[in-house]
């Protein structure tokens, strides 16, 4: 997964981990610069996670490696699905993007890849 990722990223993509082992092990397997912020750690509320990547205005590409089920509750709301959580399979990646459509704000699901697939 971490091969498939890289070769996506742009250079300058912004990586960020929750302080747990196993999401920085995750996030470190990427081979790029890694900056550890515990408002991704499992306790975190959701909405911090959306503050840590900027989003929606931020220039940047952002990679969260955080956990469930924050990251589900997060993709819900940005997709505005009806249930409050959305189910994310560990070792997955959910790439969306933001962008403006006729004066709206639109959440983008550009790709979801899970290690299955590869």
């Amino acid at each position: 997964m971490a091969a498939w990722l890289d070769r996506q990223l742009p250079s300058g993509a912004l990586v960020l981990s929750s302080p747990a082992i196993r999401a920085e092990q995750t996030a470190l397997a990427l081979g790029r610069k890694v900056k550890i912020n515990k408002l991704l750690a499992p306790d975190g509320a959701p909405l911090d996670l959306l503050d840590v990547a900027q989003w929606p205005t931020g220039k940047h590409t952002v990679v969260l490696v955080g956990h469930q089920p924050n990251l589900g509750r997060v993709v819900a709301g940005l997709l505005g699905l009806a249930e409050a959580e959305c189910a994310i399979k560990k070792g997955s990646v959910w790439w969306l993007r933001y962008r403006e459509r006729d004066g709206l704000g639109q959440t983008v699901v550009v790709s979801v890849q899970t290690p299955e697939l590869l």
